[in-house]
């Protein structure tokens, strides 16, 4: 997978994208992310990239031309084509199922922009999918790229080592034979390791007992239990789909 990053601070993401399971992938070749500053591609002799909105109003907007140059520019750097995701707090929600959509693409161009907001005429243009990270505002588009970026390239084959460390976290976990689509997602039951007693807690004796049935019965009953009562929003949202 190729992933592009236009952003006015690239030096921001670099650290990030070259750090941990991102830079292991990045040298192992499995993802290849590149990122680009828009300011780069801004005709204004002082790299201007914003400017005041129309109409009056507080803050600044970036401007068509450096960020539709910048995308046409980069999107000629490789013959595949790309998915265009602007982060964006009016986007839809980033959940587990669009990252997995994102994963199965060749490559993605992530425009993070900053200031009050991009001039309206870089969707209508440019037709990408808006994404946000949650019902906040960030001071730029950044820290989303990177939340993104981090989500989808986990799920690449071979990134994390074995396949089967993304089938069972939160939002995958799902009642024993039901496919995707068809039963409510949990979060992730909880984990234990050494030692097995710490500071008077124990670890449950399920879990020493070696019968995988009831493990994993055991996992899913506790997985149930926790979207109970901290996601609640989850179960009521699967039932309304789901008829029940």
């Amino acid at each position: 997978m190729r992933i592009d990053v236009l952003t006015l601070f690239p030096e921001a993401c670099e650290p990030f994208f070259g750090a941990s399971m991102l830079g292991r992938a990045r040298q192992a070749g499995l993802v290849a992310i590149a990122c680009h500053n828009i300011r780069d591609y801004s005709k204004d002799p002082h790299r201007k990239v914003d400017d005041r909105p129309f109409g009056g109003g507080a803050g600044m907007v970036m401007m068509c031309q450096p960020v539709i140059d910048a995308v046409e520019a980069v999107e000629q750097m490789a013959p595949m084509a790309a998915e265009r995701v602007l982060l964006s707090p009016q986007g839809e929600r980033l959940t587990q199922r669009i990252v997995e959509q994102l994963a199965a693409c060749p490559r993605l161009l992530m425009i993070a922009g900053h200031y009050e907001g991009f001039d309206e005429r870089i969707r209508q243009l440019l037709s990408p999918r808006e994404l946000s990270v949650g019902d906040y505002v960030l001071s730029g588009g950044e820290a989303a790229a990177m939340v993104v970026v981090d989500a989808v390239v986990r799920l690449l084959p071979g990134v994390l080592g074995h396949d089967e460390a993304t089938v069972e976290e939160s939002f995958n976990v799902r009642p024993d034979g039901a496919l995707e689509g068809e039963a409510p997602v949990f979060l992730e039951y909880p984990h234990y390791t050494r030692p097995r007693e710490y500071r008077g807690l124990g670890v449950p004796e399920v879990l020493l007992c070696g019968d995988h049935a009831k493990i994993r019965a055991w996992r899913l009953a506790q997985a149930r239990e926790r979207t109970e009562k901290r996601r609640p929003d989850l179960l009521r949202r699967a039932a309304e789909g789901f008829g029940e």
